[in-house]
């Protein structure tokens, strides 16, 4: 359980709160301020119920793309560009831009800060972060300004200089913080085939959702064999499924006319890989996700739940959390006592914190999905996968997003907040503080 923080209050009071707490309450300020700016008259074309507007200020700080307003048509660029600012602070964190303003007025780091820090980016020390944070920054900044300029160069031909060049910065910001909002309504469809848009986007969000540790471990050390066990875990796991996902589409969709059935050989190529790579992070689509087939839909949402990276843009139950419980699992039906993985083994303490993972984000997915089920009219599959797009803060919709009740659009927009700043997070802030461990003897429990 994480230490307290202590927060000064007027009159000199303190009150404690905990780390996990103060990260919820940053999200729900910006969410709070945001939705206050979409809900200004320059914000918008039309009417903006205050609903619709702390959902999608929830959705932009959450980093997931759900809608239930068109962003390119009902919000003016002034609201476009609110929708952009969450989403930059809502990926990075609120926690990350406050450590980057005491640095730049030249005070030092203190131990709350860094404490916050080290919740925020799930690190399991203190040592390192103001680093870490000073290299996410500038990492950040190269990556994101590098794809502004290509998309520039594909875009402002076609729109024109302001419209291109707004275009790809909002698409880049989005893209690189796995958030899937897009100015089209179709979001990427019509750029299906297209080589530059398929690989500058994937590459954004497929660097942002592997995680900061990971791109920064890869830049300092620039060899396989010298990176930490996270670090191969991810890029090991990110290629494997990735591969596995692209490969399933493409046989999945071959012939279905709503998705690939239509189009040419590359562009089949194009679409499976972009469809099968979006899923655990970003919410972007080539394909209308409302014409995939049943098996692939199902897949999605297996992937959805599996998510990202820790320490990165994304959500879900983070993709080493899936392959620790798959290798502890193999280990187990080996008889053997230790779980080891490049030859190191995985800590049982690690092992049981993917466990509680899995367990707290399933319950919260299937509570959800029971509302919804009394809520909302619609297909049981559709629920499903709205939810876990959700959850998973990834933004894909079947269409019932829009359709949702009012009841409906809360309770996924608490869905969206759970899955950003974590079920494990959530967990820890109604915990109570754990007291002295007292020791039991053990006994047996039939399992299986």
């Amino acid at each position: 359980m994480p230490k307290s923080v202590s927060t000064n209050l007027v009159k000199g009071k303190t009150i404690n709160i905990s780390p996990p707490q103060t990260l919820a309450l940053s999200f729900l300020i910006i969410i709070a301020v945001g939705a206050c700016l979409l809900k200004l008259p320059i914000a918008s074309t039309t009417y903006i119920s205050w609903l619709d507007a702390l959902f999608t200020a929830t959705s932009a700080t959450t980093v997931t793309g759900l809608v239930v307003v068109d962003t390119g048509v009902d919000y003016t660029v002034f609201g476009q560009t609110v929708i952009m600012c969450l989403i930059q602070v809502g990926g990075l964190g609120l926690m990350t831009f406050a450590v980057l303003i005491v640095m730049m007025i030249g005070k030092k780091i203190g131990l709350q800060q860094r404490i916050l820090v080290q919740e925020a980016f799930n690190q399991t020390s203190l040592g390192g972060l103001v680093r870490l944070v000073k290299h996410l920054f500038i990492f950040t900044i190269v990556i994101e300004f590098v794809a502004f300029i290509i998309l520039s160069i594909r875009w402002v031909p076609e729109y024109g200089l302001k419209e291109g060049m707004f275009h790809s910065i909002f698409n880049t910001i989005s893209a690189f913080n796995n958030a899937g909002f897009s100015l089209w309504s179709d979001s990427l469809s019509q750029y299906v085939g297209d080589p530059v848009v398929n690989l500058v986007i994937t590459g954004l969000f497929i660097t942002g959702g592997i995680g900061f540790t990971v791109m920064i471990d890869l830049w300092t050390k620039r060899n396989f064999r010298k990176l930490s066990l996270h670090s191969k875990l991810m890029i090991v796991g990110t290629l494997t499924i990735n591969t596995i996902a692209a490969l399933t589409i493409f046989i999945l969709e071959y012939g279905n006319s709503g998705t690939l059935g239509n189009l040419s050989l590359t562009e089949k190529l194009w679409g499976a890989y972009f469809q099968g790579v979006t899923p655990r992070t970003a919410g972007f689509n080539t394909l209308d996700i409302a014409q995939l087939t049943t098996p692939s839909l199902l897949l999605i949402i297996v992937l959805m739940f599996i998510g990202a990276g820790s320490a990165s843009t994304g959500s879900g139950i983070k993709l080493t959390t899936f392959i620790v419980m798959i290798l502890a699992t193999m280990t187990f039906l080996r008889g053997k006592s230790e779980t080891v993985v490049f030859h190191r083994a995985i800590k049982m303490q690690t092992i049981l914190r993917a466990l509680a993972i899995i367990v707290i984000s399933f319950s919260f997915v299937m509570l959800t999905i029971f509302v919804l089920t009394i809520t909302e009219n619609a297909p049981f599959l559709s629920i499903v996968f709205e939810v876990l797009s959700a959850f998973g803060t990834v933004g894909l919709s079947t269409g019932l997003t829009p359709e949702l009740t009012t009841v409906g659009k809360a309770v996924i927009m608490m869905m969206m907040f759970i899955g950003r700043v974590g079920p494990l997070t959530m967990a820890f802030t109604f915990a109570k503080e754990k007291k002295a461990p007292i020791r039991h003897p053990h006994d047996e429990v039939i399992t299986g």
